[in-house]
């Protein structure tokens, strides 16, 4: 799933400690009434697309899933559990799931009113729907569903082939092309949500528009108001199967553009927020530090991945600093060029660039080395970082650490090793320095300017800038969004470099990290300035770019860990090898999770859903707010706790 850069300012996830997701503020009046009942925060992106079953966007994912339910969920220990499948069963082969839905799940509007009950029938119209609108997010069952890929590239002219069936009103079930032990982790995206056919008939085109009556509603809460860069508002739903486990009767999130960080702190203490990020950096952080100590909480990493990204075939330069067509095909010659993108990245000091917000004492804290998580998945009771690291001793990477929390590709002398052969080659090519390279900025987005400009100084210190100049593009919000991460094509990625998106796990499997650059497929390849090989407008400077820097070898890699479906460890381990070939490549440099920061919050530890992978972290059900600021001992009393139960799950799956 698509995650914005700037998530950090609106949404910290306590992965393995606290909770929290994302956006809200409102008025000191409307918390008053009872503070307990209400969530108020910001947020930074605006929403563009409600249909749940297409986007893959986290800026929509994180609104939608408030509203909609599929057949399981993730409860606050991020154990799958039955949504609105109330019981399911897997055939011995594995390639066979049949849910049984609750009964008298009522579809609502946002008005109330209700539009009959959900049925099986609903979620085979969901998956046709999601193909007709050609969903960003097929990528997670196209290959799973049997019959689906045949349908969604045209072999095939009949749904009823694909693996879906309504059984009767209660019972759906899902036919696999092989086993996939991971399967039911992916019923969390919304892909394989239900969809109303007689409302989705009525709406036409206008299904899924960025507006409260464009989606019928089964989830907790339903859309109250939505004013563009204002506010977001839900409130919760009154005809909710599960309403015992919603808490919170409304959510409010205010617009933030990222100017003015401190201020989230401001209108905490004023007690206008739920929580708020804070910022060791700033010069805020000493009022913090003087009416909060005892209430900062530093946030264990989470799962998603931020990192830089080269685009291997820029075509776009409405926003470049370049003067000469020579300097772009230079530029483009070098970023082609393995030594010098390693160069870059053995360059860049992730600590300093991190130490922009969480100040020296977090400068360290969410940095990662890897694509995959360290402790995703285990391999013959191992983290999956163990073989990783086993697998680049023979890559550039070799003498490289990359435990999670610490700099482990900042290496000046071995950047300018690299460099020192890049030049070499690229003289060769007739190629003259310097290289410039243009990053895009969000000028309003003070914490990420001041990131960009440490990532300048590093590179051009360390590399010197009579070879590489760091263009830094400050662009307006909505500029910066379309030149980045709002592009849906190679073609349109207006960038040399970026740091503008970034990865959250579908499921729970290493190939939702890895199969986002495949040269085939890839859900991410655009990030790359690249587009799928697979898609008939893939142009040839575009297949040159992907043979240039050798990602064909890399889906042949993909290729041999997807051909091993009963075996996980040994599944884990291809992927392993895998990564160790996308690491050396230096095609894109892992930086750092969410979560990690500081904050101080009036959310009650761990209360809200877990999810490792999926949709989930952005939902409020199951979240509770307390009346008094979480103190560090209420926080670290919370995660003893948390992480014994999350260990007696994992034995009782274990025995089961």
């Amino acid at each position: 799933m698509r995650q914005a850069k700037k998530g950090w300012l609106a949404a910290t996830f306590f992965a393995g400690t606290l909770l929290l997701a994302g956006c809200g503020s409102s008025k000191a009046s409307d918390q008053k009434q009872d503070a307990t009942n209400h969530y108020n925060y910001v947020y930074v992106l605006d929403p563009d697309n409600f249909d749940y079953t297409a986007s893959s966007k986290q800026n929509n994912s994180d609104v939608v899933s408030n509203f909609e339910d599929g057949l399981l969920e993730r409860d606050p220990y991020g154990k799958l559990t039955g949504d609105l499948a109330k019981s399911w069963s897997v055939s011995k082969d594995g390639k066979t799931y049949t849910y049984h839905l609750r009964k008298g799940v009522k579809w609502v509007d946002s008005e109330g009113n209700q539009h009959g009950t959900v049925k099986a029938q609903d979620f085979v119209t969901g998956l046709k729907h999601a193909v007709a609108a050609k969903s960003e997010q097929l990528y997670v069952v196209q290959n799973s569903i049997k019959g689906l890929n045949a349908y969604v590239t045209g072999k095939s002219k009949d749904f009823s082939t694909v693996g879906v069936k309504a059984l009767n009103d209660d019972t759906v079930q899902y036919k696999l092309n092989k086993p996939e032990t991971y399967w039911n982790s992916k019923l969390t995206y919304g892909v394989m949500y239900p969809v109303n056919a007689q409302f989705l008939k009525q709406k036409g085109s206008d299904f899924g528009k960025v507006s409260a009556d464009s989606i019928l509603y089964n989830g907790p809460y339903v859309l109250a108001n939505f004013t563009s860069k204002s506010v977001l508002k839900y409130k919760a739903n009154p005809n909710y199967w599960d309403k015992s486990h919603v808490y919170l009767k409304t959510i409010t999130l205010t617009y933030d553009d990222g100017s003015n960080p401190d201020g989230l702190y401001k209108s905490f203490e004023k007690g206008n927020y739920s929580f708020a990020r804070v910022y060791p950096g700033s010069a805020g952080y000493k009022t913090v530090l003087k009416q909060n100590k005892k209430n900062i909480i530093w946030t264990s990493q989470d799962s998603s991945i931020f990192n830089f990204t080269f685009n291997l075939n820029r075509q776009s330069y409405n926003y470049t600093s370049k003067k000469t067509e020579q300097q772009k095909l230079d530029t483009r010659k070098a970023i082609l060029n393995q030594n010098f993108r390693l160069a870059i990245q053995f360059a860049f000091n992730k600590a300093d660039y991190n130490a922009q917000v969480n100040g020296k004492v977090g400068a360290d804290k969410g940095l990662r080395n890897e694509i995959t998580p360290p402790s995703f998945v285990s391999i013959n009771g191992k983290d999956y970082g163990t073989q990783l690291q086993a697998d680049v001793a023979n890559t550039d990477f070799s003498d490289i650490k990359l435990a999670d929390g610490q700099d482990g590709t900042y290496q000046p002398a071995k950047a300018k090793k690299y460099l020192a052969k890049a030049l070499a080659e690229l003289k060769s090519q007739g190629v003259s320095g310097p290289i410039h390279l243009d990053l895009p900025v969000d000028e309003k987005a003070s914490l990420n300017l001041n990131q960009a400009k440490s990532f300048k100084k590093s590179v051009e210190t360390t590399l010197g800038k009579q070879n590489v100049v760091i263009d830094l593009q400050l662009l307006s919000d909505d500029k910066f969004n379309a030149a980045t991460f709002n592009a849906t094509t190679g073609k349109t990625d207006d960038f040399d470099l970026s740091n503008a998106s970034g990865w959250t796990p579908d499921y729970d499997d290493p190939s939702t990290y890895l199969e986002i650059y495949n040269p085939t497929s890839g859900a991410e390849l655009f990030t790359l300035g690249l587009d799928p090989t697979a898609k008939a407008d893939s142009s040839a400077s575009n297949a040159a770019a992907i043979k240039a820097v050798g990602l064909d070898e890399y889906g042949k890699l993909l290729d041999k860990a997807e051909a091993i479906n009963t075996d996980p460890a040994a599944r884990y381990k291809a992927f392993a090898k895998a990564e160790a070939w996308l690491l050396n490549s230096g095609i894109t440099i892992p930086v750092n999770s969410g979560g990690a920061g500081a904050i101080v919050s009036r959310v009650a530890p761990l209360s809200g859903p877990y999810a490792p992978s999926g949709i989930g972290d952005g939902r409020y059900k199951f979240l509770k707010v307390q009346k008094k600021p979480v103190t560090t001992a209420e926080a670290k009393k919370a995660k003893a706790e948390w992480l014994a139960k999350r260990k007696q799950i994992a034995q009782e799956a274990a025995t089961n």
